[in-house]
């Protein structure tokens, strides 16, 4: 959500894929409420919002919008916890159980075919792309802790340096350098 001059516009948007730049403008107010994996609002498939391509919902008055045919108001930061709530309480977030016990190695009677199906539709990503991208917070959290260049390569998985190089330009958006030493520009 987005406050700028007087008026609020509320944007859903979806996973990305790749690394962007956001630029927040010092006179503008802005809140986001981020998911959890396998939580998602089934009426907005993850599909059509993925990689930067959003729904801008309609502004019913200055206070609220429309949302699936009937009128919310504009979440703030006091009440972002019964305003998603109410998405709960009205089936317009849901969670998929078999991701999260996918994601923690617990998945006993589902079959692969399965659990394949329900990641692009519970997180518009395949389990591989969220695998990648995992793994790159990861080398990005070793890197920052000081951790060299080639352990890091090792320590997160990576066939060699040039695989950790592009991994990360890709989904973190700077090369291991870069992180390494950020007083550098980009």
């Amino acid at each position: 959500m987005i406050k700028h001059k007087g008026k609020t516009i509320l944007t859903v948007r979806g996973p990305e894929t790749t690394a962007t730049l956001a630029d927040f403008p010092a006179d503008v107010e802005w809140l986001g409420i981020t998911f959890n994996l396998g939580i998602y609002m089934p009426h907005l498939p993850l599909k059509i919002l993925r990689d930067r391509r959003d729904a801008t919902l309609p502004e019913a008055t200055s206070k609220s919008f429309w949302l699936n045919g009937s009128v919310w108001q504009f979440p703030d930061y006091e009440n972002t916890e019964a305003f998603v709530a109410r998405l709960v309480r009205d089936n317009l977030l849901v969670h998929d159980p078999v991701i999260e016990a996918a994601y923690q190695g617990q998945l006993k009677e589902v079959s692969l075919r399965s659990v394949q199906r329900h990641f692009p539709q519970a997180t518009g990503l395949t389990h591989s792309t969220i695998h990648q991208i995992e793994r790159a917070r990861y080398a990005t959290t070793l890197l920052e802790q000081g951790v060299s260049i080639l352990d890091t390569v090792g320590q997160a998985g990576y066939f060699d340096q040039p695989h950790l190089t592009r991994s990360l330009k890709h989904f973190i958006g700077q090369t291991p350098a870069q992180i390494v030493q950020p007083s550098q520009p980009d």
